[in-house]
């Protein structure tokens, strides 16, 4: 499943087919950037490193978060993806724009920030892009990363690994990057089997809500807070069911 991501990932594609704000992608984003904005403008969840756990080729998830945490650290399996990122730190030309999704969170929050505020500190707190993969023990290895006040991840595990079993060494190895007393931040699929990049497509692991906080708990996660939002007709791009977004305390 790692090759596929290496080999046959577009980012640009990924990009304009989920990211452009319009339509049935607009209801998706609309959800998560007001479920970040929740969880972060009140001012609960700070401190000094963030780290983002398959980040993909977007930075949309850390908006909210950003005036929170001193440092950012981003991190993604597929070579193409980091670079897709880094292209939009140096902001380069041909990089995507996520004005629309900045200026969104930034009417939910009251306009505390501005777009360009917003730009300007996640240029400048997003200290490391690594490469990481949730299938091993330590996704960072050789690599020995401090850890975290706060983990978010998006879309990820699920499409990572091959069964729940995988899931759930996975998820045990992202919340062992976290401090005690952290929280972790999830946005996924339920009940999704595969989708689509363009013609490839690409398989997921289904999930339950029951299953994911079942796990959590296992692993000495409380669960503070789900929410799924309800899908249909993805137009043969995904058999997904509903989107969900979690956050967990580690105990």
């Amino acid at each position: 499943m790692e090759d596929l991501y290496e080999t046959k990932f577009d980012p640009e594609t990924y990009l304009n087919e989920f990211y452009l704000m319009t339509g049935k992608n607009r209801r998706f984003a609309s959800f998560m950037l007001c479920q970040l904005s929740q969880t972060f403008s009140s001012g609960k969840y700070k401190g000094k490193r963030l780290i983002e756990i398959g980040t993909g080729p977007t930075i949309h998830t850390l908006i909210s978060a950003s005036a929170h945490f001193e440092e950012i650290v981003v991190s993604d399996y597929a070579e193409v993806n980091r670079r897709e990122v880094e292209k939009w730190l140096r902001d380069e030309e041909g990089c995507f724009n996520w004005n629309r999704h900045i200026q969104f969170a930034c009417d939910v929050e009251g306009r505390s920030r501005t777009p360009a505020v917003v730009k300007e500190t996640l240029r400048q707190k997003i200290k490391h892009v690594l490469k990481c993969d949730v299938n091993l023990e330590n996704p960072f290895q050789p690599l020995t990363v401090e850890p975290a006040d706060c983990i978010i991840s998006s879309l990820c595990l699920e499409a990572a690994c091959k069964d729940r079993e995988a899931y759930r060494r996975s998820l045990e190895a992202v919340v062992g990057l976290l401090q005690p007393g952290g929280v972790l931040v999830m946005i996924g699929d339920l009940s999704e089997t595969f989708y689509t990049v363009g013609d490839q497509r690409f398989p997921v692991v289904s999930l339950s809500q029951e299953f994911i906080e079942d796990t959590l708990c296992e692993l000495g996660m409380s669960v503070q807070h789900f929410n799924r939002q309800k899908l249909t007709n993805t137009e043969d791009r995904s058999d997904i069911e509903a989107n969900f977004y979690l956050v967990a305390h580690k105990e």
